[in-house]
């Protein structure tokens, strides 16, 4: 597989590209598949539907790789939490983390509640084209853990971070019991067919650097090692988005360094290109105007050339993007030929 092969370095005889959040609204099959199954939770839930939207992107745009649909916050929930998906308001929890109890109260293996998970990845990878690979993927610990104490997204993560700084030791026990379940969470993906897993941490930027090495870093790099311990073959992927601040700080044993469109992938090259196969980083809305996204894949493709890259976005696909254009910038970037 010409994604895993780049992953771990080796040589390519193009850059493998996939799109973060390639399934979605801006695809017509996908919205017919979504009415069918009622509402975005069931859709998760549902194996044979959540299969089919995983493969879409694959037989329409020609992907190098699929990526797992779900959620990151299947865990959460599994783990208890009263999780609902409101329109034009996205995901909350009815029963925010507060307090110890609330903590204990939560599930310790919601690992073994996401059966729905696995068949989902089971039923794709049976299905998918043995050139191309299968993702897996979770959400980071701190990420999961602001939308768990803040019962919902966050533009100030005042909560979180009023309890990062008055109660260090209880936010750490949040995060190490997600973490636990993460390990597990992505294990058993590994073991239902997935080529390689991914760790979203979508609100690294949240925090200053100090603090986000501590309470967030730490916590992605206890992932990673747990699976390439155990899952050598496994190539890991972190994406932690928004912290070109502190590229330096960033070590850990894994494979691939997800760069977002905000960090200058010049910078994220310097930093740590030697070390880390890099994926990334064209800014979503340059796909709304074809020449404006042509030429800035052009210059990440030239920048990156002679180095172990993966084309992506620097965060996911717009709803609203033209299909069109999507298939464009995969085709153009298969048949680039580096000047």
């Amino acid at each position: 597989m010409v994604f895993i092969d780049a992953c771990f370095k080796k040589y390519t005889p193009y850059t493998p590209v996939w799109l973060m959040r390639q399934a979605g609204r801006y695809l017509d099959e996908y919205k017919e598949v979504r009415k069918q199954a009622g509402d975005f939770l069931s859709l998760c839930k549902n194996p044979k539907l959540a299969s089919k939207v995983t493969l879409q992107p694959v037989e329409i745009l020609n992907v190098d790789a699929a990526i797992l649909f779900s959620d990151i916050l299947v865990v959460p929930f599994e783990m208890g939490m009263d999780l609902g998906f409101f329109a034009g308001e996205g995901p909350k929890f009815a029963n925010p983390i507060s307090s110890a109890q609330d903590l204990m109260k939560l599930n310790e293996n919601a690992y073994e509640k996401l059966n729905y998970v696995y068949d989902t990845i089971a039923l794709t990878r049976q299905n998918l084209a043995k050139d191309k690979a299968l993702i897996g993927f979770c959400g980071a610990p701190w990420t999961l853990a602001t939308y768990m104490i803040e019962g919902e997204g966050s533009k100030t993560y005042a909560k979180s971070k009023r309890m990062l700084y008055q109660n260090p030791n209880f936010l750490h026990k949040i995060l190490q019991k997600i973490t636990y379940n993460l390990k597990h969470y992505l294990e058993a993906q590994i073991q239902a067919g997935v080529n390689a897993v991914m760790v979203f941490d979508s609100w690294a930027s949240a925090l200053e650097g100090d603090s986000y090495l501590k309470f967030g870093w730490q916590y992605c790099k206890e992932i990673a090692e747990f699976i390439k311990t155990k899952y050598p073959h496994i190539p890991v992927i972190l994406f932690p988005k928004g912290i070109a601040g502190f590229l330096d700080k960033i070590d850990g044993n894994f494979d691939v360094f997800g760069v977002d469109w905000s960090t200058p992938l010049s910078l994220a090259k310097e930093k740590l290109g030697a070390k880390y196969t890099l994926q990334g980083n064209l800014e979503p809305c340059r796909m709304y105007a074809k020449d404006a996204m042509l030429k800035g894949a052009k210059e990440i493709l030239d920048l990156m050339q002679g180095s172990a890259h993966i084309f992506n976005l620097g965060h996911g696909m717009l709803p609203d993007l033209p299909r069109e254009n999507v298939i464009a910038l995969v085709e153009f970037i298969h048949n680039y030929k580096h000047s």
